[in-house]
């Protein structure tokens, strides 16, 4: 009796220690700019180099211009056999004038994002139309007999 019962016991111990091999992974990615170093930063004050020596080189700029800077952190989740989640996201914005002096400090996060739709039209590309006919039959005529095959005559290779 005590045999079957350290069995179960250890047969149910296996079970729920592979449980752990499908829980989510959590990942911490990008730039994480803590509280600490918000709080010196200084509107009107500082330039983009006081900020890169703070914070470091941002994740990514203002796409046209250098106006603004972008640290963006992220934590997401990795689950089995799903694509990863975001469960939390950060962005500090850091908006300069044209001396290159930080004007406004903001902190965005994942409730302030915006969904964003692809279209989803396809270009076509010229000559890949075919019929079933040009299918069945295309290369009928196409290759002469004996070239291009990589076969040596009279070789059996």
């Amino acid at each position: 009796m005590r045999v079957i019962r350290f069995q179960r016991a250890l047969a149910l111990a296996v079970l729920l220690g592979g449980c752990s091999l499908l829980e989510p992974t959590v990942d911490a990615r990008g730039h994480r700019v803590e509280d600490y170093q918000l709080a010196e930063i200084v509107p009107g004050v500082q330039t983009k180099a006081d900020i890169a020596a703070l914070l470091g080189t941002p994740s990514t700029t203002a796409p046209f211009g250098d106006d603004a800077w972008y640290y963006v952190s992220s934590t997401t989740r990795s689950r089995v056999g799903r694509m990863p989640s975001v469960d939390r996201q950060t962005v500090v914005a850091i908006r300069f004038d044209e001396r290159g002096v930080v004007q406004k400090v903001e902190t965005l996060g994942l409730e302030d994002a915006q969904a964003v739709t692809p279209v989803a039209r396809v270009t076509p590309t010229p000559g890949n139309d075919r019929s079933l006919l040009q299918l069945l039959f295309g290369n009928i005529g196409r290759f002469t007999p004996g070239q291009g095959s990589g076969r040596v005559p009279g070789s059996g290779i």
